[in-house]
């Protein structure tokens, strides 16, 4: 994995960035140490109209649909600084319970694309579950697909086309997973890493252990 602040790679076990020393601490002390109750779709800063949630919401639910074992979030929001945007997209998907996912999908299912309009800026994270089939180079092609839609302020088409690119992606790595299934076979238990002080109750249930995979260039100006 990368560190979400200093971008260096790190071992995903690592409780800390040997490099500049971020963990999900730092992550709290800036945007805040309590859990969140966020619906999958959180459009906090406000650049979808409902014709448009209701697209993106239908894209949303045709991955979940086709991969019942995962879920895909999307959150927009000022962030302030650009650089920002890694930091925040672990921290969410750390602290994040979603109150429209079902209890037995864990945070570390996740896949989560964080847009910040004001700095034109935009980032995808997922949890650890997904390191078998996602890759760094994924996430940005995903956001790459995005980025002509964005540039011209249509938020919701560069969603979907984000979303459509993931949902491809997903679609080859299970047929490759089928040809070549001791590949992608997960060797061993994943142990403590940076996110695992992820919390997500609900119902007495408690999920650990979030890790932050961003896109080598997961910002994409828009």
């Amino acid at each position: 994995m990368k560190c979400p602040r200093c971008v260096q790679r790190i071992h995903r076990a690592a409780s800390l960035c040997p490099h500049c020393g971020f963990s999900i601490t730092d992550a709290d002390a800036r945007f805040g140490g309590e859990e969140l109750r966020l619906r999958c779709l959180t459009d906090s800063a406000g650049i979808l109209r409902r014709g448009d949630r209701e697209r993106v919401e239908e894209a949303m639910e045709k991955i979940s649909k086709r991969f019942p074992q995962i879920f895909v979030a999307v959150y927009t929001g000022a962030l302030g600084e650009v650089a920002h945007i890694r930091q925040f997209g672990f921290w969410l998907l750390n602290r994040s319970a979603f109150e429209d996912v079902p209890v037995e999908k864990p945070n570390e299912a996740g896949i989560l694309l964080t847009i910040d309009p004001e700095s034109k800026a935009a980032g995808m994270v997922f949890g650890y579950l997904l390191d078998p089939f996602l890759e760094e180079s994924d996430t940005f092609e995903c956001l790459s697909r995005a980025h002509a839609s964005w540039l011209e302020q249509k938020y919701a088409d560069g969603i979907i086309r984000a979303l459509a690119e993931l949902e491809s992606i997903l679609c080859k790595r299970c047929r490759q997973a089928r040809r070549d299934p001791e590949h992608f076979q997960r060797k061993v238990q994943p142990p403590a890493m940076m996110g695992d002080t992820v919390r997500r109750i609900r119902a007495g249930h408690r999920n650990e252990s979030v890790k932050q995979t961003a896109s080598t260039r997961e910002e994409v100006e828009k």
